[in-house]
């Protein structure tokens, strides 16, 4: 009911946000992408190939905005802005209106829920996948799918990963698909060669090749564009790299340690060591499927925080730590609150051949412990370890 009632609040913000600003949408080619892992990266993706094409583009992710060609912030933990400031960006994006302009935008199962997205004219609406995430918010899985098809709904052109469960819940729409086979875009008739390692990121690239076809952009640009894309930053980074390597990558779901973790065990030679938390006062049930996914792959655990909110960390780390006693695996397991301790120890463990794999923090600069919003750093805390 009370969130029934701030979802009418954020509409009307939305609609007086759109007359405020004129509609500005409707001056631009908008592609919306949402899902639960693999947005941000997507984005970056379709944006790049854009301007690989020589297209006029613009973004909006979770890593910030550019708006022809000028870097603006989004805000701390923020995907989608709130309406006003994000018809702002879209406005700022729609001017000069005279040449055809595209503008990609990362679109969270919250902002359509919260009507944040209203009056937006999507040409087209990308859905990457839906997992275990936000059942905090959305209550049931079912209830955040349906959120998520809100955008392909209001798309001209709907494009959805059909190899994720999620195709199951929305058959009975009209879509265009992409995946491993039988699908219209898949990965054998649309070859490509790529920086970004894992199978993963092979479907974020399938759901950009089918947005730019869409949008009329020819095949030799969307492989030159895929062939010269480098991940956005704080996914898949490595930021050191010697006798052993230091990694950093946004992971913080179920579903993206699963795809993520054999991708970088693969390509350890020594021991995996792998440094997290969980977001405190946010979905729960997530943490020891985290915990049990880790405890799969990773040969050293290190739970720490990650935006703990006035949340007990040690509380959180004991639900983690009851999915990794699931696992047949026995591994050195450590809890340390303070997260740029956990780093510094971790690092200290390294030793020739070993990957230490940060996820969780990535680009965000700062870290919420007890309600308030603290600088951090990710990097600077790296630095700081490799120093000590």
């Amino acid at each position: 009911m009370w969130q029934s009632l701030k979802n009418v609040y954020h509409l009307t913000i939305a609609v007086l946000a759109n007359i405020w600003f004129g509609f500005p949408s409707r001056k631009l080619t908008v592609i919306g992408v949402t899902g639960t892992d693999g947005k941000t990266t997507t984005v970056g993706l379709i944006y790049h190939i854009l301007h690989v094409s020589g297209a006029s583009a613009s973004m909006v992710s979770t890593i910030g905005a550019i708006i022809n060609g000028q870097t603006h912030d989004v805000g701390f933990h923020v995907t989608t802005p709130s309406s006003w400031k994000l018809q702002s960006f879209i406005k700022k994006a729609s001017e000069p209106s005279s040449d055809r302009k595209f503008l990609v935008l990362e679109v969270t199962s919250h902002a359509l829920d919260q009507y944040r997205a209203w009056g937006i004219n999507f040409t087209v609406g990308v859905l990457t996948n839906v997992t275990h995430e936000h059942l905090d918010y959305h209550k049931t899985w079912e209830r955040y799918v349906k959120a998520k098809v809100r955008l392909l709904k209001a798309a001209k052109i709907a494009l959805i990963n059909k190899d994720d469960e999620s195709y199951k819940q929305v058959s009975n729409l009209k879509f265009t698909t992409y995946g491993k086979r039988g699908a219209d875009v898949t990965f054998g008739q649309f070859k490509f060669t790529t920086k970004l390692i894992g199978e993963f990121n092979k479907y974020n690239i399938l759901a950009a090749v089918g947005v730019c076809k869409a949008l009329g952009i020819s095949d030799a640009d969307i492989r030159k564009g895929i062939e010269t894309f480098t991940p956005p930053i704080g996914r898949q980074e490595i930021v050191h790299e010697g006798e052993f390597m230091v990694m950093i990558d946004f992971a913080h779901t179920p579903n993206s340690f699963e795809k993520i973790l054999p991708e970088i065990k693969r390509i350890t030679k020594g021991r995996l060591i792998h440094v997290f938390g969980a977001a405190g006062k946010r979905d729960d049930t997530k943490r020891p499927l985290m915990g049990e996914v880790s405890a799969k792959y990773a040969d050293i655990i290190v739970l720490t925080a990650e935006d703990p909110r006035g949340e007990d960390v040690n509380s959180i780390n004991k639900q983690m730590m009851e999915g990794i006693e699931k696992s047949k695996e026995k591994r050195e397991v450590y809890s340390i609150v303070d997260r740029k301790e956990a780093i510094i120890f971790a690092i200290g463990l390294a030793k020739k051949g070993d990957t230490v794999f940060l996820t969780g923090k990535s680009h965000e600069k700062s870290m919420n412990y007890s309600g308030a919003e603290e600088q951090w750093s990710e990097y600077e805390a790296v630095e700081e370890a490799l120093k000590t």
